[in-house]
């Protein structure tokens, strides 16, 4: 058995696309369109799995826009993506600079929640061991749910 992607449903291609390339990190490696389906396919991988994404299918992300309009809700019923990073206060740093709000803080140098535009939950863990603890995460306090 081999993983191969996760599917979350989107409701604007270019917000979702921001948030996932511009303020995650993640790079696009196809797209496909169905104009018999109405609905767009976005493969999406991490930085450090792209060069597998590309030749041997490295486990994806694949964003699915419907091209009919539909309401989505329930994202934290679908539990959350998770990535490792680098530098957990790096990242969540970009994030916040890019007007993503830091559900879960790293107050522990090691985990941190955020949302997508769609509500979907995004663990972030830091790669080895969890990084010491630094403001102002260590002091801030949990923003809404993730």
């Amino acid at each position: 058995m081999q993983y191969l992607h996760t599917m979350v449903r989107i409701s604007d291609v270019d917000e979702s696309l921001d948030f996932y390339c511009n303020k995650l990190g993640l790079h696009e490696i196809r797209r496909t369109d169905s104009e018999k389906g109405r609905f767009t396919l976005i493969f999406l991988a991490a930085p450090d799995d792209e060069g597998r994404a590309r030749t041997e299918q490295a486990p994806m992300l694949e964003l699915t826009f419907n091209w009919d309009p539909e309401t989505y809700s329930g994202g934290r019923n679908f539990g959350h993506l998770a990535f490792r990073v680098e530098d957990i206060y790096a990242t969540c740093q970009r994030l916040q600079d890019g007007g993503v709000t830091i559900n879960r803080p790293p107050r522990d140098g090691r985990m941190a929640f955020v949302r997508s535009p769609d509500g979907i939950s995004i663990e972030l863990l830091q790669s080895g061991e969890a990084l010491p603890a630094r403001e102002p995460w260590a002091s801030m306090e949990n923003s809404g749910n993730w």
